[in-house]
């Protein structure tokens, strides 16, 4: 059984809290309805991520040790990201090989962060969701989500129990869209070629909505579809989930 009320400190990530609040808001609503007490740690920084990926290997750990001595004294820690979850989960033990102390507070932490979908279903038992969204979905698997932290079946499911709301797979939904982090400045060609790819892979569904669990895959993909003329609409699947999709307009939506 589900601990009866386990304290769940929410890590907001650094695009949430700059570029869309609601998905941060929609995750509390949802932790909260699955019997949880959410914390938000004031002391919380970005994850690090962009410099790990970087190689700068010293800013990367000075950020860590904020997170971990922010985060540890909670029972869970959970990201609505694949990405910043898979960061604390995966790599943070790896910055501390040579510091004892704090190796074994990253593996602490490791052991007990979730992405927030995964949370819900696998961890909470989440298997219903009081929602309602009209309209046809389509969902893209990020990278990190997908092959860091295995979420795959776990949105889907979630989704099925959305009133009115359909969902049509595309041909390769797991195939990168061309973001990851910083890839997208040191290749931006590349990263082009590949969300323009992604762009023609959403059109095919019929869709008039594209879900996904990472801010980064959805700010990339909304801005090539928004250049493309597309109408479909980009939001982060935890605000359908959480029935509040219609108190925002779509990602991207009046940015040029």
């Amino acid at each position: 059984m589900p601990d009866p009320r386990p304290r769940v400190a929410l890590f907001v990530t650094c695009l949430v809290d700059l570029y869309r609040p609601t998905v941060g808001f929609a995750a509390i609503r949802l932790l909260e309805q699955a019997g949880c007490e959410v914390v938000v740690p004031a002391g919380q920084t970005c994850c690090g991520q962009p410099a790990f990926n970087s190689g700068d290997r010293r800013t990367a750990q000075d950020l860590a040790r904020r997170v971990v001595d922010a985060f540890l004294p909670y029972d869970y820690t959970v990201a609505p990201s694949g990405s910043c979850a898979g960061m604390l989960a995966r790599h943070f033990p790896s910055l501390f090989e040579d510091d004892p102390t704090y190796r074994g507070k990253a593996e602490r932490l490791a052991a007990k962060t979730h992405e927030l979908i995964s949370f819900l279903h696998d961890v909470r038992g989440m298997r219903q969701v009081q929602a309602a969204y009209r309209g046809i979905v389509t969902y893209h698997d990020s990278c990190s989500g997908l092959r860091e932290m295995g979420v795959k079946a776990q949105p889907r499911a979630l989704l099925a129990g959305v009133s009115g709301l359909s969902l049509v797979e595309m041909s390769e939904p797991e195939t990168c869209c061309g973001f990851g982090g910083t890839f997208c400045v040191k290749y931006p060609e590349i990263s082009i070629r590949m969300v323009s790819d992604k762009a023609k892979d959403i059109a095919a569904t019929g869709a008039d909505t594209l879900l996904a669990g990472d801010m980064g895959c959805l700010l990339n993909m909304a801005g090539r579809l928004k250049r493309e003329g597309s109408a479909v609409q980009v939001r982060h699947v935890a605000e359908v989930l959480a029935g509040m999709a219609d108190k925002v307009p779509p990602i991207g939506a009046g940015q040029e």
